[in-house]
């Protein structure tokens, strides 16, 4: 998951408190199931890698959230680092943690993995976690706002970045649950930087031109996937919405740009909250 926009406001009382618009970029070689119920993992709705294991961006049935950024810095790159995508899936397979105690656990170890950015929810406790191992920062809560990640810390402002979450709080300004095909629309965009608006990550010119789009095109790499997500909260307790878009029907053959769409919704299950 390489671009990742979202509207938070804990304090919500009645209708959206979490709206995320998320963009999955991959290579396109590597092969995942889409969006879809885990067999082998009751209660966890996600896709799943299927080299590594994990996953990019998923929920649980009890309120859980998690969402993970590659962090870019090709120079620090070890192939024999631990796969990144199982600290999204052991979050959501888990014994229930607060977000904050799940991403200072993970921070003990950090440094073992390649770079990323951890995204950790509990709905329930209307909690969201952010921890970058890149980062000098220590895990932190977010408060509320529009924030997003790329392949660098929160809220680091890359071109796509920036037009994405402004995009975000007008959509939201004019309708504050608008269709989440709209919110999926939002991302594929595939229009890139101008060259002095790049970043300099160690990549040449041309890859860092190509990786400044929303949605990314490439002979080899591009956005594999995007997914919506809205949480509300109703009378009767929390509803989660959630829907993708990829290229892929779940048979591992690539339609470019993909357009198979999954969508499920569900009601929280309504467990005593944890102390």
């Amino acid at each position: 998951m390489c671009l990742i926009v979202f509207d938070w406001r804990p304090a919500a009382g009645h209708g959206p408190f979490f709206t995320l618009s998320a963009n999955r970029d991959e290579y396109f070689r590597r092969t995942a199931e889409p969006l879809g119920w885990w067999a082998d993992a009751p209660g966890l709705l996600a896709g799943r890698d299927l080299a590594g294991g994990g996953t990019w961006l998923g929920v649980s049935r009890d309120g859980r959230f998690a969402a993970l950024t590659n962090y870019r810095a090709p120079h620090d790159m070890r192939p024999d680092a631990p796969t990144r995508g199982t600290l999204v899936s052991a979050y959501l397979q888990g014994a229930p943690l607060a977000p904050l105690d799940y991403l200072h656990r993970i921070a003990e170890t950090g440094a073992v993995y390649n770079g990323f950015n951890l995204l950790i929810g509990d709905f329930k406790r209307r909690e969201l976690g952010w921890y970058c191992n890149r980062s000098s920062a220590a895990p932190i809560l977010l408060d509320a706002g529009a924030h997003a990640i790329s392949n660098a810390v929160l809220d680091t402002p890359w071109p796509k970045l920036v037009r994405k979450r402004d995009e975000m709080r007008q959509l939201l300004e004019h309708d504050p649950a608008p269709p989440l095909a709209a919110l999926i629309e939002l991302m594929r965009d595939p229009r890139v930087a101008r060259d002095d608006e790049l970043p300099a990550t160690g990549l040449t010119l041309e890859r860092e031109r190509a990786l400044s789009a929303a949605f990314i095109e490439t002979p080899d790499y591009g956005t594999r996937g995007t997914t919506a997500l809205r949480v509300n909260a109703l009378a009767s307790g929390l509803q989660l919405e959630i829907a993708e878009r990829s290229d892929d029907d779940g048979t591992h053959r690539l339609m470019r740009p993909g357009n198979f769409e999954r969508s499920f919704s569900f009601d929280v299950e309504r467990a005593s909250q944890p102390g």
